[in-house]
């Protein structure tokens, strides 16, 4: 009985953690896509001479920050 109990609890908790990890991955992964690579991309697009798609992308953004919920 008290094994069945234990394997209850730490599925529970294993579960749990799991979701934790999760969540603060995807979390991670957003802020660094948002502060290095978008800022890279932009950049690129500038350099290799794709302005006209760098100038929407860059207006879209803005937009999109503004009606945000940070």
């Amino acid at each position: 009985m008290l094994s069945l109990l234990f394997i209850i609890l730490f599925f529970a908790v294993f579960g749990k953690m799991v979701s934790f990890a999760f969540k603060a991955t995807w979390s991670i992964f957003k802020i660094v896509m948002y502060l290095v690579f978008l800022p890279m991309i932009i950049i690129g697009f500038v350099i290799g001479g794709f302005i006209y798609i760098a100038i929407p992308v860059l207006i879209i953004i803005g937009i999109a920050s503004l009606f945000a919920n940070a």
